[in-house]
């Protein structure tokens, strides 16, 4: 257990310059959230669960009662719709490309052996590919619908081409996107039917890659730009850092923290590093 869940001020500093280091020696996984694209400007895309929601409702009205609930919307489009609906509307939700920040151009210049990318927006596979990055590959969840193998993830090569999955094993990084992302063609998990059965198997860890599995066994998670106020969010956090050797961190605003969120930093031994987002990733950087 934590001696302390959540530091600031001086301590935050202090702390963080410990994160630094264990990060440019490889020990973390940094494990980036959408609220890291606003850091530096106002971004093309949403930037939280809800805010898609509301996107996909202004392109297909939900019922009051889930029009605020990302996976619900998702799901209500899917069923009146179609599945390829729901795939174009989020294609043109996430369509204009977003700029990667400063961290994530930091991050391509590290050559870690793991990294996550929470959101579909692409930024991180930009940014490595801007670096000139060809060791690299990235792995996407993708939904079961209209799939008749038994496949959790597809694996993508530096030029945006699906490869085998066992070229994950050989690359110098593996950029591990769980919920899909936009390029190179548009995979989203994203409505409720996307999840059934991943969350039915998530705790035994069949949907997780063997390549992260074993990449995060010796290293610990560094949580930047993420949320944990929803149950999906926290099972997906949870499971993918499971059996990790830790330390855990998280970079958040603590007078933002729900309850539920607060439990969760606990409970996952992840110390929340209490400092403005833009300071924090400054301090990393520099």
């Amino acid at each position: 257990m934590l001696e302390k869940t959540v530091v600031s001020g001086t301590e935050a500093v202090a702390v963080l310059a410990d994160v630094r280091r264990a990060l440019l020696a490889d020990q973390l996984v940094p494990y980036l959230g959408p609220l890291l694209l606003a850091i530096e400007s106002e971004p093309p895309v949403p930037t939280a669960p809800e805010e898609v929601a509301a996107a996909l409702h202004a392109k297909a009205p939900a019922p009051g009662r889930i029009r605020t609930n990302m996976w619900s919307v998702a799901q209500f489009i899917e069923s009146r719709r179609h599945r390829k609906t729901l795939q174009a509307f989020m294609a043109e939700i996430f369509a204009r490309p977003v700029q990667p920040t400063r961290l994530h151009r930091f991050l391509a210049g590290l050559k870690l052996g793991m990294m996550i990318d929470s959101w579909y927006d692409g930024a991180l596979a930009s940014a490595l590919r801007d670096a000139g990055r060809t060791d690299f590959v990235e792995i996407q969840g993708v939904t079961r619908a209209g799939e008749f193998r038994d496949i959790w993830t597809k694996v993508y090569g530096p030029d945006g081409r699906e490869v085998l999955p066992e070229t994950a094993e050989n690359a110098t990084t593996v950029l591990y996107a769980p919920h899909g992302g936009v390029n190179p063609v548009g995979n989203f998990l994203v409505a409720d039917s996307d999840y059934v059965e991943v969350l039915t198997e998530i705790d035994i860890q069949s949907p997780i890659p063997a390549v992260v599995k074993d990449r995060r066994s010796a290293r610990g998670f560094l949580f930047v730009g993420c949320r944990f106020h929803d149950q999906m969010l926290r099972t997906y956090a949870r499971q993918i850092m499971k059996r990790s050797s830790g330390p855990h961190y998280a970079l958040i605003d603590a007078e933002t923290l729900t309850k539920n969120e607060r439990k969760f930093l606990e409970q996952q031994g992840i110390q929340a590093i209490d400092l403005p987002l833009g300071q924090a990733v400054e301090a990393l950087i520099d």
